[in-house]
C-alpha cells in the first residue's frame, strides 16, 4: 500500500510541476529578465497555494538557481541526478530515502521550440499525510486481523471435531486391517474429500481381500497339483512293496508311471518358479529385433507332429515380413503355449489357423481353432493360475495348468495384451498384440 501511495504521489507532483513549468514557459521568464519581479512573485505565490504548499526552485539550463520560493539557494548551482534528468527532458519524481519528502523535477522548454530546454522546475513537498493515513490503516488492519484470527480459531475449533471424527474412525479400521482383519468397510456419508478417502479405503480393503483370497486359492491349487502326482507315486510304490511275486513287466510298467508322475512334478515346479520370477521381474528381458513371421513358422514346424497325430490341419497366413523388438525366447514360449493348447483342445480332423499381421505401431498374432470353445463366464478367468474350464481335460492333455498364466505374464512384460473370443462348441480365437518397438523404462536401453 505504501508503494501504491508513493507511486500515485509521484504522478501527482509531476503533474503539478508541469503546471508551474507551463506558466514559466508561457510568460517567457527564463529568456526575458525584465519581468524578473513578476517571475519571483509567481514562484512564491504558487508555492503557498493550497493545492501545492511546497517549495519551488527554478534553474536555468546550466543548473543555476534563478528562483527559489524559500530564497535559501538563490544564485547557486544545483546539478544532481534529478535536475540533470529534467534538463535532459526526462521528468523525474522521487521520495527522499529516509524522509517524507517528495521531489519532482520537470523541464521548461522554449515555447517557440519544443526541442530547446531553457531550464527546470523542482518541487519539494512534505508527504507526511501519506504515512499518517498508512498508520491509521495499519491499526485497522491489525484490529481486523486480530478479529479474523479469533473468528477463524473459533470456527476451526468448532469444525475440527467434524473433520477429525471420521478420520479417527478411519484410523481404527486401518489398525484392524494391519492386524489381518481384512473384512472392514467404512460407512461413507456425503461427497466431500473425507467421503472420497473413505471410498478409497473401502476399495483398498476389497483389493486386499481379493489378493488374500487369490493367495489362499493359489496355495490350495498348488497343494492339490502337487498332491495328485505324489498320491499316484505312493499308490504305485505301495503296490510294489506289498505285492508278492510281482512280475518284471509290472515293475517296468509301474516305474514308467512313477517316472511320468515325477516328470509332471518337475514341470509343475518349473512353471511355478518361472511364474514367481516373472512376477518379481527377476528374469531379464533380452530385447532384440526378431523376424516375427519366421519365428512363428519355426514354432509351427515343431508342432506339426503333434497336429498330425490328431489329423489337425495347421494353416499359416501372413502377407509380409514383420520385425518386432521382443525377447525371442520368452515370446516363443508364449506363442507355443497358445498354439499347442489350440491343437490339444481341437478334436481330431479339426483346424488350427495362425495369422501374423501388423499396423504402423503393433504386431498381431491370431490363433484360431475349431475346438471345444470356452464359455463366456470363464473367458475372464482362463489366465489365472491352475484355472481349468474342464477339471478333467487338463489331466488328459498333460498340462500343468500354468501355461496360459505364463503366456499372459510374458505378453504383459512386452507391454502387450491378449484378447480371447470363443463360443462353446465352435472354437476359440486368441489375439496377441505387442508393440513393434519395445517401450524401455525411462526411454533408455
Amino acid at each position: 500500500m505504501e508503494t501504491h501511495f508513493i507511486r500515485k504521489s509521484e504522478f501527482d507532483w509531476l503533474s503539478k510541476a508541469n503546471g508551474v513549468a507551463v506558466q514559466i514557459k508561457e510568460a517567457n521568464y527564463l529568456q526575458d529578465a525584465s519581468n524578473y519581479n513578476l517571475f519571483m512573485s509567481l514562484v512564491k505565490s504558487r508555492s503557498n497555494e493550497k493545492d501545492l504548499n511546497c517549495r519551488i526552485v527554478v534553474v536555468d539550463k546550466l543548473g543555476f538557481v534563478v528562483a527559489d520560493s524559500s530564497g535559501t539557494v538563490l544564485n547557486k548551482t544545483i546539478m544532481n541526478s534529478q535536475v540533470f534528468s529534467a534538463l535532459s527532458k526526462k521528468d523525474k519524481a522521487e521520495k527522499a530515502p529516509d524522509q517524507p519528502i517528495m521531489t519532482a523535477a520537470v523541464s521548461v522548454v522554449d515555447k517557440n521550440d519544443k526541442n530547446k530546454i531553457l531550464g527546470a522546475v523542482i518541487l519539494s513537498a512534505n508527504i507526511e499525510d501519506i504515512y499518517t493515513s498508512l498508520d491509521k490503516m495499519k491499526s485497522q488492519v491489525y484490529l481486523l486481523s486480530l478479529v479474523a484470527s479469533l473468528f477463524t480459531g473459533l470456527i476451526s475449533f468448532i469444525t475440527s471435531s467434524f473433520i477429525t471424527k471420521p478420520l479417527k474412525a478411519l484410523m481404527k479400521f486401518v489398525q484392524r486391517i494391519t492386524t489381518g482383519q481384512l473384512d472392514q468397510k467404512v460407512d461413507v456419508v456425503g461427497k466431500d474429500e473425507i467421503a472420497e478417502l473413505g471410498n478409497a479405503f473401502n476399495h483398498m480393503a476389497e483389493q486386499l481381500q481379493r489378493v488374500e483370497q487369490s493367495r489362499q486359492e493359489f496355495v490350495s491349487n498348488v497343494s492339490h497339483e502337487l498332491k495328485t502326482p505324489l498320491s499316484s507315486i505312493k499308490v504305485l510304490t505301495e503296490s510294489l512293496i506289498f505285492e508278492e511275486n510281482v512280475p518284471v513287466e509290472m515293475y517296468q510298467e509301474f516305474f514308467q508311471d512313477i517316472n511320468s508322475e515325477v516328470d509332471r512334478l518337475n514341470n509343475i515346479i518349473s512353471d511355478l518358479l518361472t511364474l514367481v520370477r516373472l512376477d518379481q521381474r527377476e528374469i531379464p528381458m533380452n530385447i532384440t529385433n526378431v523376424d516375427l513371421t519366421e519365428m512363428t513358422q519355426n514354432i509351427l514346424k515343431r508342432l506339426v507332429p503333434l497336429a498330425k497325430k490328431k489329423e489337425i490341419k495347421l494353416i499359416y497366413e501372413s502377407h509380409k515380413d514383420i520385425t518386432a523388438e521382443i525377447d525371442e525366447v520368452k515370446f516363443t514360449l508364449a506363442l507355443s503355449n497358445l498354439i499347442e493348447n489350440a491343437i490339444k483342445y481341437t478334436p481330431n480332423g479339426g483346424e488350427v489357423k495362425v495369422i501374423v499381421q501388423s499396423d504402423v505401431q503393433d504386431a498381431f498374432v491370431t490363433i484360431q481353432d475349431t475346438g471345444i470353445g470356452i464359455s463366456k463366464k470363464e473367458q475372464s478367468k482362463i489366465f489365472e493360475r491352475f484355472y481349468r474350464t474342464d477339471k478333467t481335460r487338463n489331466r488328459e492333455t498333460g498340462g500343468t495348468g500354468l501355461g496360459l498364466a505364463i503366456t499372459y505374464k510374458t505378453v504383459v512384460m512386452h507391454n502387450g495384451s491378449i484378447q480371447v473370443e470363443s463360443e462353446e462348441g465352435e472354437g476359440s480365437t486368441f489375439i496377441v498384440q505387442v508393440p513393434l518397438r519395445h517401450a524401455w523404462k525411462g526411454a533408455l536401453r
